[in-house]
């Protein structure tokens, strides 16, 4: 019995090697919460850079209202790790004349929402001095935190400011997804020599991702301006970033395994520059396109890529019209309910991919 088993054996032994080879790099990621992979970034690159500097509010010795400065002031103390009073205008601005002396601030916002009281430094001073120095004075500063909707915080607590910043010309804007994303895209925005918004999202702070060997390392870095596919399909592009991506992931499960529908999901990363390239690719090969973001309808991400591919020749690819998913146009409700019937939900993005297929959905259910 033991010599007619070993060829069998032999042959699983070898099946299992070669799937722990090709598996060995999943198998070897680290899951790390996204505000770990935020705090990761900043602090290699206070460690790389001297003139590089962390401030805002509770930042220090409370270690960031949402920990992601966790234990950055007893490591560099006073002088760059800065704790300010609540005054955004202020601190706004003195980041911004920072980098103009040659320093290199993150600002963070406790919120994007609090970013109101500072928006004249952040378009007037930070965006604009570049070009209206004629090249002379360059602006590397970060402004960074919270964007979009928490849970239970209201109408002045919950907007998506992506489409508010990318509007502006002179401003690079983030909004990351992943942990990988979180490090990646923080350390290229520290980096930068223009001003960068980095978007992150509350919801995601504490959600551990896994993190490749290669993104653990300080080398580790994501360009800005490309867009990465987040999972392969064949039949719709649905196009979104940052809190959003839960949500297409959420419905592409479902159009999966209910109707037999790949969704291709593009994580944009970052918002401006827009990676349209990656968009139009996709396109070609599914025919189909729905964005999905958290923000207001009116003027929003996906209204932009809408029109970009309208004005392109990637609208000749269209089978179908494209479909925008957002929140709803309302100011956020407090009420836990009316809250996350405001927001984009898995089914609206089912709902939607149902609507743009049309007949389609039958046949491939059918297969």
């Amino acid at each position: 019995m033991a010599l007619k088993s070993s060829p069998v054996l032999f042959g699983w032994l070898t099946r299992l090697s070669r799937r722990n080879f090709s598996t060995s790099k999943a198998l070897a990621a680290k899951p790390v919460a996204v505000r770990d992979a935020l705090n990761q970034a900043i602090d290699e690159e206070m460690e790389k850079d001297e003139k590089v500097f962390i401030m805002g509010e509770e930042v220090a010795l409370y270690d960031g209202a949402y920990k992601v400065t966790r234990g950055l002031w007893k490591k560099y103390g006073d002088k760059r790790v800065i704790d300010t009073p609540i005054t955004e205008a202020g601190f706004a601005g003195i980041a911004v004349g920072a980098a103009f002396a040659g320093l290199k601030p993150i600002c963070e916002f406790m919120t994007f929402n609090f970013s109101m009281q500072a928006i004249d430094h952040v378009i007037n001073s930070a965006a604009k001095t570049f070009y209206m120095s004629a090249g002379k004075v360059p602006v590397p500063v970060v402004f960074r935190g919270p964007n979009g909707a928490a849970a239970g915080v209201a109408a002045q607590h919950s907007q998506c400011f992506a489409a508010w910043y990318s509007h502006c010309p002179g401003l690079k804007v983030l909004m990351p997804y992943s942990s990988e994303d979180a490090k990646g895209l923080m350390k290229a925005a520290i980096r930068d020599p223009d001003p960068v918004v980095v978007l992150e999202n509350e919801m995601l702070y504490g959600v551990p991702f896994p993190m490749s060997d290669e993104a653990l390392s300080p080398d580790f870095v994501l360009p800005i301006g490309k867009a990465k596919i987040e999972r392969p399909g064949d039949h719709i592009t649905v196009v979104c970033a940052g809190k959003a991506i839960d949500t297409a992931l959420e419905a592409a499960t479902t159009l999966a395994g209910n109707h037999g529908i790949e969704c291709e999901i593009i994580n944009l990363r970052s918002i401006r520059p827009l990676d349209f390239q990656a968009i139009a690719r996709s396109i070609s090969k599914t025919h189909h396109l729905i964005t999905v973001e958290q923000g207001w309808p009116q003027s929003g991400i996906g209204a932009e890529i809408c029109a970009r591919v309208m004005e392109s020749s990637a609208f000749f690819e269209l089978d179908a019209p494209a479909w925008r998913v957002t929140g709803a146009d309302v100011p956020m409700p407090y009420a836990t309910t009316l809250e996350a019937h405001a927001l984009p939900r898995a089914q609206d993005v089912v709902a939607a991919a149902t609507a743009v297929l049309g007949n389609k959905i039958s046949a491939a259910s059918s297969q």
